[in-house]
């Protein structure tokens, strides 16, 4: 498979591409969420290709330990609900986030309106569907009363910030660096150590893909200019691993003895080891390097790469949530069959949160470019060097 160049892909695609293509990974990979390869193999009788049902069908409201969570048939998950939350939050504001930004705003949001769950089948508050590492937002801020910037101190480590900081990337296009020291900030609300880690890069990520020309293997090379620790050591290897294979049938098994090392959670998922999602400078979330791993194998084709994440299994719906959004930024199509069962099965507008950050967007580069010269006049005035244009 050879990459493909995707230059001339606008700002708006490739915002939307990224958007619906976290979206529709998260729905793929939401059924087989918590399996192994060969389960998932054994189950559909092959590899997933594409939408498909419940792991346990028509049992889907009583059989654990996935109910009462309708997962399957073009539902997203907490990933997609926790994405366009954070969405909201860019379009209230309208400027960049920090940890207070998310006490100010993303915690009543989560706590106060009720919204379509489409797992539930039901409107809801999303605080009601989000898992107990999420809902460590509304305890510690809301509850608890701790600082937001360090609020995500002492919750489990896992990859429940990441798995929502695409539009960090988005807001902060083709500047990885930035992307990454905003998604930190914004995720110290929500996590500490390596989960907040993988946030950052995650952002990065996205940033990097959104340069024109960009390529899996620049997104990778922007990604170890700024991981640090475990994080860093595990997408060095995972993607080394990646680069020898052109197939995500034959980097299944690589990918995860690649990433073993730096994994706390251990072999089986639903039984995380002692040492699981404890802080550490050793390791790293699972999820995002296999995600960057997948991107590799495909060469930044969106099919590919979110299949390979889906079929990986373990938390496959993040590991495909991440995929989906670094193929979509780099400009690869979203297959329009699956965004379109997507959005009529979770009864979602995918589109809509796309074209809202599109223009947030907009308006924060404006600021950016204002407060950048007001800085440059005022260090002029200093005596320092005077910018050129």
């Amino acid at each position: 498979m050879q990459p493909e160049s995707h230059q001339n892909v606008s700002l708006d695609e490739r915002i939307t591409g990224a958007l619906v293509g976290a979206a529709v990974g998260d729905a793929l990979g939401g059924p087989v969420e918590g399996y192994s390869p060969e389960q998932i193999l054994e189950r559909h009788g092959g590899r997933v290709h594409g939408v498909v049902g419940p792991w346990h069908g028509d049992d889907w409201r009583t059989a654990r330990p996935l109910a009462p969570y309708h997962k399957g048939d073009g539902h997203v998950t907490d990933d997609t609900l926790m994405t366009h939350a954070l969405i909201r939050v860019y379009a209230r504001v309208r400027d960049h986030l920090d940890a207070y930004a998310i006490a100010d705003h993303l915690v009543p949001d989560l706590m106060t309106e009720p919204r379509w769950i489409p797992e539930l089948e039901t409107e809801a508050l999303p605080l009601q569907r989000l898992f107990l590492a999420e809902k460590w937002l509304v305890t510690r801020i809301h509850y608890g009363h701790a600082d937001p910037r360090e609020a995500g101190t002492g919750n489990i480590v896992n990859c429940g910030a990441a798995m929502y900081a695409a539009p960090v990337g988005l807001v902060n296009a083709a500047d990885p660096r930035a992307a990454y020291a905003e998604a930190l900030d914004v995720a110290g609300a929500h996590q500490s150590s390596y989960g907040r880690e993988a946030a950052g890069v995650l952002a990065a990520a996205v940033a990097a893909a959104c340069a024109p020309g960009a390529s899996a293997d620049s997104v990778v090379s922007a990604c170890l200019a700024l991981a640090k620790d475990g994080t860093r050591a595990a997408i060095e290897r995972v993607c080394a691993e990646a680069a020898r294979h052109t197939d995500f049938e034959s980097a299944l098994t690589p990918l995860r003895e690649a990433v073993t090392p730096y994994d706390t959670v251990g072999p089986d998922y639903r039984a995380p080891s002692l040492g699981a999602r404890r802080p550490s400078r050793l390791h790293a979330v699972e999820e995002l390097p296999v995600a960057l791993g997948m991107l590799i194998v495909a060469r930044g084709d969106y099919r590919h790469a979110v299949l390979g994440a889906v079929n990986y299994g373990r938390d496959c719906d993040s590991i495909a949530t991440m995929a989906g959004a670094l193929a979509g930024a780099l400009g690869s199509p979203v297959p329009e069959e699956w965004a379109k069962t997507v959005a009529e099965a979770s009864r979602l507008d995918l589109w809509e949160p796309a074209a809202t950050l599109a223009a947030v967007t907009r308006e924060i580069f404006a600021k950016d470019v204002a407060r950048r010269r007001a800085h440059e006049r005022a260090f002029a005035a200093l005596g320092g060097r005077e910018c050129s244009d």
